[in-house]
């Protein structure tokens, strides 16, 4: 046989797509396209018609036909076969077999031609192996991707091991340099994070180790001395002064800055700025939540930890009193180096040789907790994104959040919604609160400064382009000085004791006596994952 040309046309005549497997004009394609209806005539039974010089075989495809070309001398049977592998070709990539799919998917169709029919004669081929074909998976570029993603990997591996190693080799000039003795022995160089609840290597926690965005306390540092240097020096500690002015020259410019970030590195250095004691106590609690956009919760993970910083050798032998009013089933955990028995017993932080002092001048882990679950009761904001299209590409989004836990202060609540890449900005109706539109990221950021039990719900209301899909997932995130889990440090309090003397008595005491000793504490909660999706 020799297949002159396969289109797929309207019962008009009107070519969608047509491939021409010998060299012909086209005006000789379309005249023979367009005389194709004229030459059907109703009533007939079989599905191919003759002409002076061409051959055509159709077969109906709901609205369409399915129309091959051939000389009058190709095998009418090898013809009728080849046509039924055509027919069967174009429903696999084309569902709705209307003239705008048919368009959508002109290149996958042609391509399956190709693998059909090379210079006229048929292929021996199968529709699985023209699905192969046509999706060219290759076997080598699989390889390849594997290979460099383990050369990724094992590059990661080899930076993180090159970083704590520099990091061991700081403490140990540090220490050499000025560190104060009295670490004694039993407390290495592990390093304790806040994701990790794993078994420890016995030793707290150095300060290399430490996560920056965790307040850390350290004491101040003697001034060096001045050095009279002709020109401009390098200038330490302007570093938030640098940033503010590159913010400012980018708004200078005409770019639009999210105050998120901005936001968020002058929340955690507001919440550093606190009045220290020489003992020093720190809660901090990660919030990890994902949830469905029906309003169900998938996973809620908390993980808290409480430090020590105690910067002065005189205070080393204390014990720290929990007040542990937490009814949800915590995991807690405490350090190799803590007395568990004592922590059993009656919830006290002490060490587990008491001729030993906490170290000091580090920020000392001595209590992990963790909490999960899926019960949508405990979720302490709920979001609920609302998107409806218009009909004409955009869609009407509402979005209203919800305070579930009114006993938590959100500050600096920032929940984001992505938008479709290189639309126009959305078209703001309603907002209780502040909205930016991060161009740079696609998203529009709703900024909320303070959100409690006095108002506990709020809504955003925009149009914009994109499907429902386009949406989500809506990230959420913010800080508070509560934590999700009811754990904290006893407070100071003065009990009446004989006569008019009053008796202190503190979350913090002294080994030695027993007397209450002054402290501070300080509470932190932070979203590291906050997403509807």
């Amino acid at each position: 046989m020799v297949l002159l040309a396969a289109a797929v046309c309207t019962k008009g005549g009107k070519a969608l797509v047509s491939r021409q497997f010998v060299e012909m004009t086209k005006a000789r394609i379309e005249g023979l396209l367009a005389a194709f209806p004229k030459l059907m005539s109703t009533g007939r039974q079989h599905t191919f018609m003759e002409t002076e010089s061409v051959r055509y075989v159709y077969q109906p495809l709901d609205l369409l036909y399915m129309l091959l070309i051939t000389t009058k001398a190709s095998n009418i049977l090898e013809d009728l076969e080849t046509l039924r592998l055509f027919s069967r070709v174009v429903p696999e990539y084309c569902r709705s077999l209307d003239e705008s799919d048919i368009s959508d998917n002109a290149f996958n169709l042609i391509f399956a031609f190709d693998e059909i029919v090379a210079l006229g004669y048929r292929e021996s081929v199968n529709l699985a192996q023209i699905r192969t074909f046509v999706e060219m998976d290759s076997h080598e570029e699989k390889v390849f991707r594997a290979v460099r993603e383990t050369q990724e990997r094992e590059a990661k591996t080899r930076m993180k091991e090159k970083a704590k190693e520099l990091q061991r080799k700081r403490y140990e000039e540090m220490k050499r340099g000025g560190g104060k003795g009295g670490v004694g022995g039993g407390y290495g160089s592990s390093s304790s994070s806040m994701g990790s609840y794993g078994g420890n290597s016995g030793g707290f926690s150095t300060p290399a180790a430490i996560s920056d965005s965790v307040p850390a306390h350290a004491p101040p540092e003697p001034r060096a001395s001045k050095v009279p240097v002709g020109g401009r020096a390098m200038k330490l500690g302007s570093r938030a002064k640098d940033v503010d002015s590159f913010v400012d020259a980018l708004k200078s410019e005409g770019e639009r800055i999210s105050s998120a970030a901005v936001d968020d590195k002058r929340t955690v250095e507001q919440v550093s700025d606190v009045h220290t004691e020489p003992i020093h106590v720190l809660v901090c609690e990660d919030l990890t939540v994902s949830a469905g956009r029906d309003g169900g919760l998938r996973n809620l993970e908390v993980q808290g930890i409480l430090k020590l910083r105690i910067s002065s050798a005189d205070h080393g032998f204390i014990r720290v009193q929990v007040d542990n009013q937490e009814e949800r089933g915590i995991q807690l955990q405490t350090h190799p180096n803590v007395d568990r028995e004592l922590w059993r017993a009656c919830s006290q932080v002490g060490m587990k040789q008491s001729n030993k002092p906490f170290p000091v001048n580090t920020d000392v882990g001595v209590v992990k907790w963790r909490f999960q679950t899926t019960d949508d009761g405990h979720i302490p904001l709920t979001i609920n994104c609302w998107p409806q299209e218009d009909g004409s590409g955009n869609c009407d989004v509402n979005i209203e959040y919800t305070l579930e836990d009114t006993s938590l202060e959100l500050n600096n609540v920032s929940i984001t919604v992505p938008l479709c890449s290189g639309a126009p900005p959305p078209l703001v109706r309603n907002c209780d609160g502040t909205n930016e539109h991060d161009r740079s990221h696609s998203a529009l950021v709703w900024n909320i400064p303070l959100l409690d039990a006095s108002t506990p719900s709020g809504t955003l209301d925009f149009t914009a382009r994109g499907t429902p899909d386009t949406f989500f997932p809506v990230s959420v995130s913010f800080t508070s000085t509560k934590t999700f889990c009811n754990l904290k440090v006893r407070p100071c309090l003065y009990l009446p004791s004989s006569g008019d003397i009053c008796v202190k008595v503190g979350g913090v005491v002294s080994i030695s006596d027993e007397s209450a000793v002054n402290y501070s504490t300080e509470t932190l909660l932070r979203t590291i994952s906050y997403q509807i999706n």
